[in-house]
């Protein structure tokens, strides 16, 4: 999982951990209760038999006593009936006896009860049939010690069922009183939790998607220099980067397209217009040419400038129709080294150069337009010896990449004003007070039908950098 996603995972997870604790400590307190609620309802069912029990030897006395009473045996069928109800609930009661001190009384009462049958068969029966009122009398105040003893126990097992259920009342009320605060307490710590939550979505994840939309908002209302400055380790700081890359490619793109625009509609219009200015051009230099030999003095001066001049605008016309016409680059295959000694030996020869010294470096091979290429390095030699001046110096460095040539012309010049760097390569701009403008325009055309580009950038110091950066030649 991403950053984002494993954080809003931990934090919900320990929000419904949270609400599980708080639904455990109910239900736990819940169960406890239950049991104790069970419990009561045992130790009560267990005090009803006990007196049920001890109900029993009551009626079995009375027997008893309506037989000492009646001086006959006409109440033994009943004695026997309460006798087995007697024996019942006896086995109930022992039935429901958990502890020792419950069994010893359930035994007590067993006991004497099996005595006090014992008793009335086989002593107070067979007295009262012989009329033997001392011993029927004397038989029968036993029987009643034995009922009382009887009884006592009862009550004592009673008494203890009823301590019990106390103890259990109470404890349920205990456990129900600390589950409610338990409850209360954690589902206070799951508010609170909760509360964090929202706030760490919020700046987690609102924030940056409102930074985000934001964005996309300038973006579609054409400002293309928006940049998020959303600094995260994770897919929102991702997102960020790649929402930057993305407007700093428009921008590049958009400025693409304009120069495009710009230079199609110069080529339009040189195609329009260059034939058309050519002849005349064509015409005043042959004029100028022909004067030329016959003048003498001021009259040679004037017509030298005005060749100039007329050149100057021929080559203007040529920059113009370099940037209309479309390159077909041949794969021929070229040592840059030879190419560059070339273009700076013919510009030594033929003076266009200045005093400055120069060197170069390295080699490779790349494929290409010769004429053309030969174009963009004749300009960028020429550029960097015209910045060093007569005592600079200029170096032209070849890189070999592994996709790709760098061809480095670097000059002790004064380097690029901020202005010339953002407009270095429009049509017609230029920085000499005789330059046309057109010369990086047309070389950054050249490098770019080869598949390539022009980098400028001021060296640390003093001085500026040309890279030409073109696609390398495979042996």
């Amino acid at each position: 999982m991403s950053g984002t996603a494993r954080r809003l995972f931990y934090a919900f997870s320990l929000l419904v951990l949270t609400f599980g604790a708080a639904a455990y400590a109910a239900l736990e307190g819940m169960a406890e209760i239950h049991e104790a609620l069970h419990s009561v309802r045992r130790q009560e069912t267990a005090v009803r038999t006990t007196l049920s029990l001890a109900t029993s030897v009551r009626d079995l006395y009375a027997h008893q006593a309506h037989t000492v009473i009646l001086g006959n045996a006409s109440h033994l069928p009943l004695y026997d009936s309460a006798y087995h109800r007697a024996m019942e609930r006896l086995e109930a009661v022992q039935a429901q006896a958990t502890t020792s001190e419950e069994r010893a009384q359930v035994e007590t009462m067993r006991r004497t009860t099996m005595e006090l049958d014992r008793l009335f068969r086989e002593a107070l029966v067979p007295a009262v049939l012989r009329e033997d009122h001392a011993t029927a009398a004397r038989e029968h105040a036993r029987a009643l010690e034995l009922v009382d003893v009887i009884q006592e126990s009862a009550d004592t097992l009673a008494s203890h069922y009823e301590r019990a259920i106390g103890k259990f009342e109470e404890h349920a009320s205990t456990v129900q009183h600390a589950s409610f605060q338990w409850t209360v307490a954690i589902l206070a710590a799951a508010a609170l939790l909760a509360a964090g939550v929202g706030l760490y979505i919020g700046r987690s994840v609102a924030r940056p998607v409102s930074l985000l939309e934001a964005g996309a908002a300038r973006i579609a209302a054409g400002d293309l220099m928006t940049r998020i400055a959303l600094d995260r380790p994770d897919e929102f700081g991702r997102l960020a980067q790649q929402f930057n890359r993305m407007t700093a490619a428009l921008r590049e793109h958009q400025e693409r397209l304009v120069q495009s625009e710009r230079l199609a509609g110069i080529g339009r219009l040189a195609a329009g217009v260059a034939h058309e200015i050519n002849n005349p051009l064509g015409v005043i230099l042959g004029y100028v040419r022909l004067l030329q030999r016959k003048a003498e003095g001021a009259l040679a001066d004037d017509l030298r400038i005005i060749e100039e001049e007329t050149l100057r605008c021929r080559d203007i016309v040529e920059g113009m129709l370099d940037l209309s016409r479309p390159l077909q680059v041949p794969g021929e295959t070229l040592e840059l080294r030879e190419l560059v000694e070339e273009v700076v030996s013919r510009q030594r020869e033929s003076a266009q150069l200045s005093a400055a010294s120069l060197t170069v470096e390295g080699e490779a091979r790349v494929a290409g337009h010769p004429q053309r290429l030969r174009q963009v390095v004749t300009n960028l030699v020429k550029n960097a010896m015209e910045a060093a001046g007569p005592s600079g110096q200029v170096t032209v460095a070849i890189h070999a990449h592994e996709d790709e040539v760098a061809l480095s012309f670097r000059d002790s010049g004064p380097g690029l004003s901020p202005e010339a760097q953002k407009r270095m390569f429009e049509p017609f701009f230029t920085t000499k007070p005789h330059g046309t403008g057109l010369g990086l325009a047309v070389s950054q055309a050249i490098a770019q039908a080869h598949g390539g580009r022009i980098q400028p950038r001021n060296l640390p110091g003093r001085g500026a950098e040309f890279t030409l950066h073109l696609p390398r030649s495979t042996p």
